[in-house]
């Protein structure tokens, strides 16, 4: 016999207690962004442990997999790789000297503007970033399994239209 799922979850205690106090509120938004949070937070959690069992922290992963997914010759430049990463100058500072200890970036200056830095993947960096892509794949698998294929492209449709209404819009979807 399987084991039955919940059919309720910590947001709907708390929109339950709001609804006892405060009957005369339309807890609705509350219920849709506190689930939208804390399903961040879990997806989160889940996506850091994946990438402990290769010893990568998130953002290590974030760098190298952007730069993997610009293809070849895997370059950015360092403003490209912050905005890319979403992440300041400063805080990309520290990870590409963090990348580079390691071994899997190269950092140098673009021979074509002299203020520019370039930051490409190494040959390790590169076969790491493979590795752990689809690592991470299985991992999201994992973590949506609850949902079947037509459920997720609902859900992918309708969180498109939540993001674009916050002002997420892509200026170039094959750049993203």
């Amino acid at each position: 016999m399987t084991e039955q799922q919940p059919q309720h979850d910590g947001v709907d205690r708390i929109t339950a207690q709001w609804r006892a106090v405060r009957p005369d509120l339309d807890t609705s938004p509350m219920a849709v962004i506190g689930r939208l949070s804390r399903a961040s937070r879990l997806l989160e959690r889940g996506i850091k442990t994946n990438l402990a069992d290769h010893g990568v922290e998130p953002w290590e992963f974030d760098v190298l997999a952007t730069l993997l997914r610009c293809g070849p010759p895997y370059v950015l430049t360092a403003g490209e790789l912050s905005s890319a990463a979403m992440v300041s100058s400063a805080a990309l500072t520290n990870r590409i000297d963090h990348l580079v200890t390691k071994g899997l970036v190269d950092r140098a200056v673009d021979p074509a503007h002299r203020r520019r830095v370039l930051i490409s993947l190494t040959g390790t960096g590169r076969e790491l970033a493979n590795r752990l892509v689809e690592h991470h794949l299985v991992g999201e698998e994992r973590q949506l399994a609850g949902l079947t294929a037509a459920e997720r492209d609902q859900l992918t449709g309708l969180l498109r239209r939540v993001l674009l209404t916050l002002g997420d819009h892509a200026e170039d979807p094959a750049q993203q």
